[in-house]
């Protein structure tokens, strides 16, 4: 058995993109391209814009890179009031600025408490007299559209991996007119993982996954959380950013024997 993971959350274990997620970003990037151009129309508005995901919040961190958003709320990173109210004070503090607009994003399932309605009415209290507030739920307009080109490509590359995978594994489990599929190796789910596809036992799998969030216990994304505020001109510290290690890059060269 290969699966094949298909999700615009990018919530499944073994892989760092889900066939589907790039074209629900580009969807909601788009919306949320719109919804910047009408906040520009109306001097001194905030638009709070709820996002799918379930309590996976790829969605809402890497949508509001693209569009440069001032805030985004998602399960993995925990917020309090306190967050909350530094936000609106950005806010409040942007608006002295020629950029009179703001775009807060929050994750369907990213608190239990602070719901979208709430963030609505604290913004709008906190901000009276200073900015006006609306809401835009996306919903299921990130799971419509055409798929975008690295989907495409990506599930055509799937397929034929996956194909070719389960053919050259059906002859070491096929034997004497029987299948015998009792190796680890003989359900895997496969994947994207550092520039290279690959696949992974679902029994490994097992032990990296919060099932009751539906979430993988570790999301390479989530390093990219402090540029989101490095781009919304907040004061951070650069000390709280974690050292990444870079990856080898492999240079071909043009050769004109092999036809490369």
């Amino acid at each position: 058995m290969c699966v094949i993971p298909a999700t615009i959350s990018n919530n499944v274990p073994g892989t760092d993109f889900s066939l589907g997620s790039d074209t629900a970003v580009n969807a909601a990037m788009e919306s949320c391209d719109r919804i910047k151009q009408s906040a520009s129309g109306t001097k001194r508005r905030v638009f709070i814009v709820e996002t799918m995901g379930g309590y996976c919040g790829y969605l809402s961190t890497v949508t509001g890179i693209a569009v440069g958003a001032d805030a985004a709320y998602i399960y993995e990173d925990p917020f309090t009031i306190h967050d909350l109210k530094a936000n609106v004070e950005h806010l409040t503090d942007k608006m002295k600025t020629d950029i009179q607009r703001g775009l807060v994003l929050r994750n369907e399932k990213c608190h239990e408490h602070y719901t979208t309605e709430f963030l609505y009415n604290l913004y709008s209290s906190e901000g009276k007299g200073i900015f006006d507030c609306r809401i835009n739920v996306l919903g299921h307009l990130q799971q419509g559209g055409a798929p975008t080109p690295f989907d495409r490509n990506y599930g055509t590359k799937l397929g034929v991996k996956a194909v070719l995978w389960m053919s050259e594994k059906l002859k070491d489990v096929y034997r004497k007119g029987r299948v015998f599929a009792n190796s680890a190796e003989s359900a895997c789910v496969i994947g994207l993982r550092r520039k290279t596809v690959s696949f992974s036992p679902v029994t490994e799998l097992k032990k990296v996954t919060d099932f009751e969030h539906r979430l993988p216990k570790e999301q390479w994304w989530l390093n990219l959380r402090l540029m989101l505020k490095m781009l919304a001109h907040y004061q951070i510290s650069l000390t709280e950013y974690v050292s990444g290690k870079l990856e080898h890059v492999t240079r071909r060269t043009l050769s004109i024997e092999k036809g490369f």
